[in-house]
């Protein structure tokens, strides 16, 4: 037991070792030295027989040696019993040096007995050096058990115990992704792997610009998803990056589908190397509700403050009247003219001339009935209110490149379709994001419909820079798993998703993407991750000192496994986040913190041997003018003709005679 008299009879006993230490060194003094002793006359007749007899006794005190190495134990084992006070500036480096240059004293004195001296001046000389090494040992003992050994201060970041094991097995399947990476395992690499082995939860892919979220992630989940037969929907943000990537990679892996998919782009800055299509197809507009779903689209697209106001009149009435638009050409002369396009020049039309024909259309009487009560009245301001935004929205997005892309019809975006698959790259471009990002919002919106049908091929919709888009995908994340359908989200940062859809529809979007892969990020996402990461057990030293004893103490506590504050300081190339498993592939170990491997040599080879997109068609300006008018001339057509008939109509004539003999009469 530590009670006050156990600690005291322990400091007794080491300090009879230490006694004893102490005289065995001077018995041996007396028997190396034994001839100058005696010429000094410091010899004893009963002390030298005593000493011999035990010197032929005992091995230990035989020689020079022998003594010297017993009396350095005994001294060692005096010193490690002693507790004295802790030094916090106390390091290691000088008390090795002090026992040392002691040791060195110590054993090499013995040399000086064999030197040419008298043996008076031998003896002193040995003597002192000998006795100077031992009391160096003895001081450099004394402050070793002085020392204290902990880690404060050595580790101030506490990177060492922000670490954890991480999966390390490579578990692929027929859908996975498969990241190689290291990480840091208490100061030791080791190297893991970043296992997506469900990409249809979802794929979150946060970072800042710089982090390396297309170069270290997004680019993989393309070619790995391609080499595995995937189809594919990609909205390329920086257009042509991922879409050089996934086009070489599909020409490479085309055996890997069973009918070899076909490649198609849109983009409307090179329209040589775009293709062209209807996002209005009259086929894949099945009902009412397609209208509606599109019409929102838009609208919320080229009005994104919308997107917090939904419900709200000013909201709702130009989404109605887009939605009867829609419909009325989708129903005209069996949608001929069914194209955004068309739908765009539609709305400019005069209202007398207007709704008249729309109301030609039974089917869209409700959404347009408003708008005529408005007219008949008189009420023009009202119906400005409610019909100007969509006009002026739409009116943005004429432009005889998008008029040209969006009029053709070169393909469909059911890009699953067993019997005709497709790798579709949609191109956008940063200094045209508020036109571009709203067409491509409305052609990921019919996209969607199309894909998440029972009995299709496995898709990979993949979107870059996600919040320069408008549309919901978290009813298509939490419903399209079953349909094989893997999503991959690119974000930067909450902030920016919150900024764009609102908060509540954000965290809905963080929170359904079952898993996520995080560059440096700031603030609330950084909180976010600290908190979806979890805890571990962490080693704890604290150091307490006062006047007459300095104590540590070491304990184990659950904290984060990272603080937001290294999540907000991650290099580039280097992530956080955590995976979700499969049933027949269960991960114990999701979270993960590690530095994802690319072979840079390898990739720089590979994309110095990509070919560049093809062409398409040749384009020239004249027939993108042409088609631009020739568009015009369509709806002038369209209202020319219905208001002919309308006119002509019996009732119509008859209301007319009707109204000219009253003012005849008047």
């Amino acid at each position: 037991m530590q009670n006050g008299e156990n600690i005291q009879a322990l400091h007794k006993n080491l300090e009879l070792i230490r006694f004893v230490s102490v005289a065995l060194l001077l018995v041996h003094f007396y028997a190396a030295c034994f001839p100058a002793f005696t010429s000094w006359g410091l010899t004893s007749t009963f002390a030298t027989k005593v000493l011999f007899r035990l010197s032929n006794a005992l091995f230990l005190l035989r020689g020079i040696t022998a003594p010297k190495l017993t009396v350095l134990v005994l001294l060692a084992i005096s010193q490690f019993g002693e507790q004295g006070k802790k030094d916090t500036d106390l390091t290691m480096q000088p008390i090795l040096t002090w026992i040392a240059f002691g040791l060195l004293l110590y054993f090499s004195s013995t040399f000086l007995l064999d030197a040419s001296f008298s043996e008076t001046t031998i003896a002193v000389l040995y003597i002192t050096s000998t006795s100077t090494g031992y009391l160096c040992v003895l001081f450099g003992g004394a402050r070793l058990s002085r020392l204290i050994h902990v880690k404060l201060g050595k580790d101030p970041f506490n990177l060492l115990e922000e670490t954890f094991p991480q999966e390390e097995r490579y578990l692929e399947n027929e859908f996975s992704i498969n990241l190689p990476a290291q990480y840091n395992l208490k100061g030791k690499i080791r190297k893991s792997w970043i296992n997506i082995v469900n990409p249809f939860r979802a794929l979150l892919v946060l970072g800042t610009p710089g982090s390396g979220k297309s170069f270290f992630c997004i680019r993989h989940v393309i070619t790995q998803h391609i080499a595995k037969g995937f189809t594919c929907y990609i909205y390329d943000f920086k257009f042509p990056d991922l879409t050089l990537i996934a086009y070489n990679t599909a020409l490479k892996h085309l055996d890997k589908y069973p009918v070899p998919p076909k490649l198609y782009l849109i983009n409307f800055d090179d329209l040589s190397r775009s293709h062209r299509c209807n996002l209005l197809s009259p086929a894949t507009m099945h009902d009412l509700t397609d209208a509606t779903e599109s019409s929102r689209t838009i609208m919320l697209a080229l009005n994104r403050e919308w997107l917090k106001k939904q419900g709200e009149f000013f909201t709702e009435s130009p989404i109605n009247f887009v939605t009867a638009l829609f419909w009325f050409l989708k129903k005209y002369d069996n949608g001929r003219y069914c194209t955004l396009p068309h739908a765009i020049e539609l709305a400019q039309v005069e209202y007398e001339k207007l709704f008249p024909v729309l109301s030609l259309e039974p089917e869209i009487e409700v959404l347009i009935n408003p708008f005529i009560s408005a007219l008949t009245r008189g009420a023009a301001e009202q119906l400005e209110g409610q019909i100007a935004s969509a006009k002026i929205g739409l009116a943005r997005l004429v432009s005889p490149s998008l008029y040209y892309i969006l009029s053709g019809n070169d393909f469909t975006l059911d890009i699953n379709e067993p019997g005709a698959p497709k790798i579709v790259c949609v191109g956008n471009n940063p200094s045209k994001t508020q036109v571009y990002g709203a067409v491509l919002s409305l052609c990921t919106e019919r996209m969607l419909k199309l894909v998440n049908r029972k009995g299709k091929l496995k898709s990979s919709l993949i979107f870059d820079e996600y919040p320069t888009l408008v549309c919901d995908l978290s009813v298509h994340i939490a419903t399209a798993r079953s349909n094989l359908s893997s999503t991959t989200l690119g974000i930067q940062d909450f902030a920016q998703l919150k900024k764009e859809y609102g908060r509540d529809q954000a965290e809905v979007i963080m929170n359904i993407a079952g898993n996520i892969i995080s560059g440096q990020v700031l603030g609330d996402t950084a909180k976010q991750l600290s908190e979806r990461l979890g805890k571990i057990m962490q080693d704890r030293e604290s150091l307490s000192i006062n006047s007459s004893d300095t104590s540590v103490s070491k304990s184990t506590q659950l904290d984060s496994a990272l603080q937001p504050s290294r999540i907000a300081n991650l290099s580039s190339g280097e992530f956080v986040g955590a995976v979700a498993d499969d049933p027949r592939q269960k991960i114990a170990l999701k979270a993960f913190h590690c530095e994802i491997l690319n072979d840079f040599d390898a990739i720089k080879k590979e994309e110095a041997a990509y070919q560049s997109l093809p062409v398409i068609r040749q384009v020239t300006q004249d027939a993108v003018q042409e088609n631009f008018f020739a568009i015009k001339r369509d709806i002038r057509t369209l209202i020319n003709t219905e208001m002919t008939k309308i006119e002509s109509h019996p009732q119509i004539v008859a209301m007319k005679a009707k109204k000219t003999n009253a003012k005849a009469a008047a």
